[in-house]
């Protein structure tokens, strides 16, 4: 039967996150509004001009903590109306207010970090020998210094700060309110398609004539936005480049690495050792599909094909919920508590509807919990997605316990390793429920499309796109849609070789990624898996406890990358824990092939 995209109206609110934990309702968002206007005035009153002490910083400091948290909390609440119905005009009108007035506060506080800047390394680090709290945001100032920019300039550019982030949003529009799809016809029988659908649905559907369909037919609309669509990636791009040569970074790439605390090596390795040593194992993964299904080619349409289509069972939310705490418990008790107060407290946004973002996410305002947004498709693999996105729950929601609201957020680059790593734990749960056979190439199987392939691979692809982006602009060459589509399918075609037929008009896929505009961080999947990959399989081995690990969750940002990864005998200075992770990739896939041998 034909799928059906409901509008948010229709989809059952006992499915959807419970906004309330934000704001008990519009009026009291109203209210922190007001009150945000108010106690932006009064610091700027209280601090201009008067940071001339340690004690009057560290007071200034606090007060900027309750700023911090008043602009977390409005702006997640009417972000998060938006991301599930951008279709509503109610919606889009308080995203709208809200940008206007953020912008407006924003510029007003620029006075501050430049002020702060501006201190002495030893009025700084005498401010932190009263108030340890505060270390790791002073010393980040410290760090700073080399390339803050002119007060004057930092004031200019806080003026343009909506026309500026506006490519993002831009995107957004096109994707979920713009553009339209028509239908696709597959003998005899018509199809809807939306953008929903497409990434939810048809792109894993089993039926090879379909897909294949949808596929062209997606694409087909994609090619009708992509001159529009590529300007406004390039402005983004241009807009990276102009701040990296005013902050004085010798490339894009050095600027946006800054705040991850991670060097370019570091990056770099990560790019160059998987598209080298993991394109092999892949390949051999899609070969065994190719073979599974009996098709006379394996083309880019095929790649998300479950490798047991009969072991994909359909589950409901509530027993994906069940699994998902069961498995979880592994963790602790402090971890079993979060989990059970994320579905008692509606923390997850479930169902799919029209103008709903794809994919998923968590946001996690300070010390409120999360709220977490899926697409519920009903596949077992759901399961995976959930435990996925309760990792990053989990991580801010013990790091906001540890942490005041400065330290909490850890760097872009160890991001996904929280959430990963609990898909490991899904996986090892899910693998003592029986000794079946196919039971176990199905969780492998789902181990390596869900896990691995999308984020290890597919991410990864776009990292290697991205790098090329930037390199081009650091280069001075001009972009535009034809050079954008020609990078990606230049680097598709690289991973995937001969293995794999790449069509021309695969090199849109850019297009489907809002990521493009949230720094460097599609690199970063590969790059927290990596950790998390190692850290479980030491846990495994005896040779750490769940116990560590909830501890590197609650250090939050007051470690670096590296540092974090010590925590759990990690040392990501060198090649070894890449390579050694895709070395366990690989014997998975070699296992896959093995008992689907036996299963003959």
């Amino acid at each position: 039967m034909e799928k059906k995209v409901l509008r948010r109206a229709e989809v059952k609110e006992k499915e959807t996150w419970d906004l309330t934990r934000l704001y008990a309702s519009e009026e009291a968002y109203l209210s922190d509004l007001d009150k945000l206007k108010d106690e932006v005035k009064k610091f700027k009153e209280n601090y201009q001009g008067n940071l001339v002490d340690s004690e009057m910083l560290i007071k200034s400091l606090k007060d900027y903590e309750k700023l911090s948290k008043l602009f977390i909390y409005t702006r997640a609440y009417q972000s998060l109306h938006a991301s599930v119905d951008q279709t509503n005009l109610d919606n889009i009108k308080r995203q709208g207010e809200y940008a206007n007035l953020s912008a407006k506060l924003v510029k007003e506080l620029v006075f501050y970090k430049n002020e702060v800047l501006a201190l002495s390394d030893e009025l700084l680090l005498e401010a932190i020998t009263l108030d340890k709290t505060y270390e790791v945001y002073l010393n980040d100032i410290i760090r700073e210094k080399k390339h803050q920019l002119e007060p004057n300039v930092e004031k200019a550019l806080a003026e343009f700060n909506q026309v500026l982030n506006a490519p993002n949003s831009n995107y957004s529009l096109f994707k979920f309110a713009d553009m339209k799809f028509n239908e696709f016809e597959v003998k005899g029988n018509s199809y809807a398609q939306s953008f929903t659908l497409f990434e939810n649905e048809w792109q894993y559907d089993t039926r090879t004539d379909l897909r294949r369909k949808a596929f062209e037919n997606f694409y087909e609309t994609l090619s009708l936005y992509e001159n529009g669509l590529a300007n406004n990636y390039k402005t983004h791009v241009l807009k990276d480049k102009a701040y990296a040569n005013l902050k004085r970074f010798p490339n894009v790439t050095d600027y946006l690495l800054f705040n991850q605390k991670v060097t370019s090596d570091v990056y770099h390795r990560q790019i160059d050792l998987t598209m080298k040593h993991l394109s092999g194992p892949m390949r051999k993964f899609a070969k065994l599909l190719k073979e599974i299904y009996g098709l006379k080619k394996m083309t880019y349409a095929d790649l998300n094909l479950p490798v047991d289509e009969q072991y994909e069972p359909l589950i409901t939310i509530e027993e994906a919920s069940n699994y998902a705490s069961n498995a979880l418990k592994v963790l602790g008790k402090e971890y079993q508590e979060m989990v059970e107060k994320a579905f008692k407290e509606r923390w997850i946004d479930f169902p799919q509807n029209l103008g709903k973002s794809t994919g998923g996410f968590c946001s996690s305002p300070y010390q409120k919990g999360s709220y977490i947004l899926l697409n519920w498709n009903e596949r077992m693999s759901e399961a995976f997605v959930l435990a996925h996105e309760l990792g990053h729950a989990g991580h801010f929601y013990f790091a906001g316990q540890a942490q005041n609201i400065l330290n909490t957020r850890t760097s872009l680059y160890f991001i996904e390793a929280p959430s990963t790593f609990n898909e490991l734990v899904m996986a090892d749960y899910l693998s003592k429920e029986g000794s079946d056979l196919r039971f176990r190439r199905w969780i492998l199987a789902n181990l390596i499309s869900r896990t691995y392939y999308h984020n290890f691979v597919t991410h990864l692809l776009e990292a290697a796109f991205q790098r090329e982006v930037y390199l081009y602009v650091d280069a001075n060459k001009p972009l535009n849609a034809h050079v954008l589509k020609s990078l990606k399918l230049s680097v598709l075609k690289e991973f995937w070789g001969e293995e794999v037929e790449i069509p021309d008009y695969a090199g849109l896929t850019w297009m489907r990624q809002p990521h493009y505009f949230m720094g460097l961080y599609p690199y970063t999947y590969s790059a927290g898996l990596t950790v998390s990959t190692l850290a479980f399989n030491k846990i495994k081995a005896n040779e750490l406890t769940y116990s560590d690990w909830l501890e590197v969750l609650k250090a939050g940002g007051t470690k670096t990358p590296l540092e974090l990864a010590k925590m759990v005998d990690i040392d990501l200075s060198t090649d070894k824990p890449l390579l050694e992770t895709i070395k366990i990739i690989s014997d998975i896939i070699d296992e896959i092939i093995e008992i689907t041998n036996k299963l003959k």
